[in-house]
């Protein structure tokens, strides 16, 4: 089907620029219920192109979570911008609300209030947005959804992605997301001038409508750049990828949504921590991450090694961005976020995907109860 998908668009006349781009956003717009898609060559091209629509720039503060991937931060550097971050919660490990509220406040009297807010909806799980956009609302700033891992998660029992409390989402179709084209990623607005903004900035800066233009068109060639843009458009095979892909989307979710609750069970016992699932809300099962906690004899790392020695590619999920050389440089350090310096150090990720079958799974399981045990 994706094979299908793929080689129809390398025989049609479109390999970039064509209609498939336009039908993969149509599909994602339908199953997330946003009004505005702009698909991208990668998430992290879809938070830099959020950033710039939003007109953040030097003098400026994003906030974003301090567990997450590097991109979550690094926008607001590619926009000339101050970056800061925000503890997480012990047992989601989202942004932590009452760490941001705190935050603000002491923020307000220094007059460092952030432009921008990322939340991250780490593993699949969503972050307390109807919260967050209440903070938004009272201290001015803006608010960017980091839903990488969460197309297809649920919050209040309707789909994340709906902008309904942000004013931009970021999906991200890298290769082990849960739907992929690739790499590409995509910006979901409720705002039709944000919307706008982020299609130009998607190509060059470059229009074709005449009534975006200084002065008269000279003819159907005609273009104009009128702002500094980049070349971040999804090619047509991408996007025919992610169509195909997104046709099976709910059933790699109710796989994912089968799979995890296996995993108590499995590790029943066992000194680890299991991800927590707000009755609010329900993940998407990007990942699966447990804490070695300290009744284990065994560290992280010693069974990290056993587990990949026993041919089960476990994974960390994340290192704090405040903690990589290049944000130190800027100064930051340990104890900047101590909940998710504490989480990252016994933090492990399970094999966790649509095609595990039941007893693969039941394997990582006992290898996890050897490498904890021997």
């Amino acid at each position: 089907m994706d094979v299908d998908a793929v080689v129809e668009v390398l025989r049609s006349d479109w390999l970039t620029q064509g209609p498939s781009v336009g039908r993969f956003e149509e599909g994602v717009l339908a199953f997330c219920g946003a009004r505005h898609a702009v698909a991208v060559h990668s998430g992290t091209a879809a938070l830099h192109l959020a950033c710039l629509a939003l007109n953040l720039g030097p003098g400026d503060w994003l906030w974003t979570s301090a567990n997450t991937f590097v991109a979550s931060a690094n926008c607001a550097r590619y926009c000339g911008a101050n970056v800061d971050f925000v503890d997480i919660e012990p047992d989601t490990y989202n942004m932590s609300v009452a760490a941001l509220r705190d935050k603000l406040a002491k923020a307000e009297k220094t007059g460092l209030l952030p432009n921008i807010v990322v939340p991250v909806h780490f593993a699949g799980q969503p972050c307390d947005m109807a919260e967050i956009a209440e903070l938004a609302q009272r201290y001015g700033f803006r608010v960017v959804e980091d839903a990488s891992h969460a197309v297809g998660a649920e919050l209040s029992a309707e789909k994340v992605g709906n902008c309904k409390y942000s004013d931009i989402t970021v999906l991200s179709f890298h290769s082990v997301k849960i739907i992929t084209t690739g790499e590409g990623g995509m910006a979901l607005t409720n705002d039709a001038a944000l919307a706008l903004r982020l299609r130009l900035l998607r190509t060059h800066g470059i229009t074709r409508d005449p009534a975006e233009m200084t002065g008269e068109s000279e003819g159907p060639w005609y273009y104009q750049q009128v702002e500094l843009g980049f070349n971040y458009r999804m090619t047509d095979i991408q996007a025919a990828l992610g169509t195909s892909q997104l046709a099976r989307l709910d059933e790699f979710i109710a796989r994912r949504r089968q799979l995890a609750p296996r995993y108590p069970a499995l590790l029943a016992g066992l000194p680890v921590r299991l991800p927590v699932e707000r009755a609010d809300r329900r993940s998407s099962w990007h990942l699966y991450v447990i804490n070695i906690d300290s009744r284990s004899r065994k560290s992280r790392r010693a069974v990290y090694d056993a587990m990949r020695e026993r041919g089960v590619a476990v994974n960390v999920h994340y290192i704090p961005v405040h903690l990589q050389p290049y944000y130190r440089a800027l100064g930051f350090g340990e104890g900047n976020c101590p909940a998710a310096e504490k989480y990252y150090r016994a933090a492990l990720t399970l094999p966790l995907f649509p095609a595990l079958t039941d007893a693969e799974q039941d394997t990582v399981g006992r290898a996890l109860r050897q490498s904890l045990e021997a």
